[in-house]
């Protein structure tokens, strides 16, 4: 039987997750042995205190016991811990040793949403992969650039640590879990019990794109501003460094830097951004937003919004607009 511990976190951690999460692998050892079959999870709840209250005091969970009574574990779950990430760091600093240490002793890690946080603090996702709520990207980057962040995916699985991406996308995590430890047969049994979409891969066209501007590189701050405010032209590296008076090498280094995007890669997902708020709400055809955004190519137009939404634009549309539901 593989040991779960679900951590118990001080602040305001995500209730959703840690319920949730108990709710599904219990459900698993519920069909288990409703096949005669041996239960395969033990499951835990872990935290630093006899009761732990959350949400100012609306909500208090008592774990099942605390984290000094836990020698060895197989899987921890690291949950949403919201608010002030460094503040959720000190807090529960406890726990970071401990992760580590269980790790090391060859258990798996999972963090769920933005517990991606607390999961970096241990170091244990120093040069791996790694998913988190996609409106936290860049501050993930920030705090720690010595993480590979997939800000586009929904799961990662590496060497033993697993992530999700944002909010609900942690049952996709629980899903893929359980079909690794106990066969695709049950994962599907699951899926279906709790309406969860399986193999959903990518949290793309969930993503709304905004530019990182909590930098202190003001030409870069203008450049950006002033492509948010022209995406319908043709805008060029050059124009810009001509525009602000800064070498080409100079503004591309630095607007990486300051955006974690090139300028290329920043004005296509400005004019996409655009694009799909017209493709949402609008009754124009793909081929009308095509243009309005500034492309004339409809091959290369179709490509990068597909790379960077996952759909294709007609797929985009149908998914958000119930006025355009049908296909050009």
């Amino acid at each position: 039987m593989k040991h779960v511990s679900i951590l118990i976190p001080k602040g305001h951690t995500s209730l959703v997750n840690i319920e949730g999460t108990h709710q599904i692998l219990s459900e698993v050892n519920h069909l288990r042995t409703s096949r005669g079959k041996a239960p395969m999870f033990d499951i835990q709840l872990v935290g630093l205190a006899a009761a732990t209250t959350q949400r100012d005091g609306l909500f208090t969970i008592k774990p099942d016991c605390l984290l000094a009574d836990i020698s060895k574990t197989d899987l921890i779950i690291i949950p949403a811990i919201h608010g002030d990430f460094k503040k959720a760091v000190q807090d529960n600093q406890p726990f970071l040793p401990w992760i580590r240490e269980q790790f090391e002793q060859g258990a798996e890690v999972a963090s769920l949403c933005i517990g991606s946080f607390f999961l970096a603090a241990t170091g244990l996702l120093k040069g791996k992969q790694c998913a988190t709520h996609w409106r936290y990207a860049n501050e993930f980057r920030a705090m720690y650039p010595d993480v590979q962040l997939v800000d586009d995916k929904i799961i990662t699985d590496d060497d033993g640590i697993y992530t999700s991406g944002g909010a609900y996308a942690y049952l996709n995590l629980l899903v893929y879990m359980i079909e690794k430890y106990a066969g695709r047969d049950l994962a599907i049994l699951i899926s279906k019990a709790f309406m969860i979409d399986i193999d959903r891969t990518l949290q793309s066209p969930f993503i709304i794109f905004q530019g990182q501007k909590s930098h202190e590189d003001e030409t870069v701050k203008k450049a950006q501003e002033y492509i948010e405010k022209n995406f319908e032209e043709k805008i060029t590296v050059d124009h810009l460094a001509d525009t602000f008076a800064v070498g080409r090498r100079s503004l591309e280094r630095r607007f990486k830097k300051a955006t974690c995007n090139t300028v290329t890669e920043y004005i296509q997902r400005v004019k996409i951004e655009a694009a799909k708020k017209d493709l949402e709400t609008g009754r124009k055809n793909v081929h009308e937003v095509m243009y309005d955004v500034g492309y004339s190519d409809v091959k290369a137009f179709r490509s990068i919004f597909k790379k960077i939404t996952g759909l294709s634009p007609v797929e985009y549309r149908n998914k958000y607009n119930k006025e355009m539901l049908v296909l050009d």
